[in-house]
């Protein structure tokens, strides 16, 4: 471990980072299994630039009410041979998301396409890395997300939809293309990686508890955040978040009737239609392309979703990563055990 370039950051190589992402969470309770899968997703994420969304969010797994509640095994309740209905039963979500990609990759191999639902967990972490994860198996996958409320309608000053992100994953002749967006103007993680820091939001991003726009980070958790497209063009974010709400109602018949939110991965094998190799040379082919358009004055490069996310993480797989220094201690203290671990 090195300091970084201030005082106030520290830099770790990636076997530490996951030594204390993987101590932590068995600090925290987890067994070695299953710390091993969160501090994989949440070391991804910060070795594809996603700092917030990185090693901070196992502090937010265990601020989480869910976290205190009691778990119960993760069970497949209703199946075909091409569908599975998941019971994440209140276990984290990047665990449960983690079995149902499984679940997913598995029904798709089998079947040719597989139509997974999951319900009864919480905080499923960035939705590329599961795209990515059945993408590298050599299947196109869909992924939604609708959760409890925390954005505001088009037009409105209180929250009542998730932030619903939808993302897409599909196989090439090299990396996977994956495309994941949120349909809140900010996410969640974001908004609060930033009030544990005590820095502002992005103005336009959004409202207080009085319905006005604000940039305080916990003016806005305790308000709603907009649609993304913010007050001016957020309706295409609400319309994007309200398809997502829609598809997590097909898990309301195992949650119970208070509770929002569901999760489902379609995927498909190409050679449902085509031979998997000639589909990676297609969609290559068609990067290709779209990358040798002409650039606008001063854009130097067509950049395509997902490519900036690949090159970062082959660079900070080198170099480390750097956290906060009270993230580091955060997450040192959740280590030797201690739950509260302030931060």
């Amino acid at each position: 471990m090195t300091d970084g370039t201030t005082q106030h950051r520290i830099r770790l190589t990636v076997a530490e980072a996951r030594a204390l992402g993987e101590a932590a969470m068995r600090g925290a309770g987890y067994d070695g299994e299953d710390a091993r899968i969160l501090t994989d997703h949440v070391l991804d994420a910060a070795l594809c630039g996603y700092e917030y969304s990185g090693l901070p969010k196992l502090l937010n797994v265990v601020d989480a009410p869910d976290f205190r509640l009691p778990r119960r095994p993760i069970t497949v309740l209703r199946e075909t041979g091409a569908t599975a209905m998941i019971d994440g039963g209140n276990n984290t979500g990047m665990i449960a998301a983690h079995r149902a990609a499984a679940v997913s990759i598995e029904r798709a191999d089998a079947n040719g396409l597989a139509i997974v639902c999951l319900a009864n967990t919480w905080m499923t972490g960035r939705s590329a890395y599961y795209c990515e994860m059945i993408a590298r198996a050599g299947m196109v996958v869909i992924h939604t997300v609708a959760v409890p409320p925390a954005v505001a309608p088009f037009g409105g000053t209180q929250a009542a939809l998730g932030t619903n992100p939808i993302a897409f994953g599909f196989p090439t002749e090299t990396d996977p293309l994956v495309i994941d967006m949120g349909t809140s103007a900010i996410m969640a993680t974001d908004l609060q990686f930033r009030e544990r820091l005590g820095v502002p939001i992005p103005k336009g991003v959004a409202l207080g508890p009085d319905g006005l726009p604000t940039t305080d980070a916990s003016a806005a958790r305790r308000g709603a955040l907009l649609p993304f497209g913010g007050l001016e063009g957020g309706y295409k974010g609400f319309g994007l978040a309200l398809a997502m709400d829609a598809l997590g109602a097909l898990t309301a018949g195992i949650r119970p009737a208070d509770a929002l939110g569901g999760y489902v991965f379609i995927a498909f094998k190409p050679d449902l239609f085509l031979p998997l190799e000639d589909y990676r040379r297609e969609v290559t082919r068609r990067i290709a392309v779209i990358k040798a358009t002409p650039c606008q004055a001063g854009v130097t490069e067509i950049r395509i979703p997902g490519e900036r996310s690949y090159r970062t993480r082959a660079r900070l797989t080198r170099e480390g990563v750097e956290i906060d220094r009270k993230i580091y201690d955060a997450l040192l203290r959740l280590s030797e055990g201690n739950l509260d671990h302030g931060g």
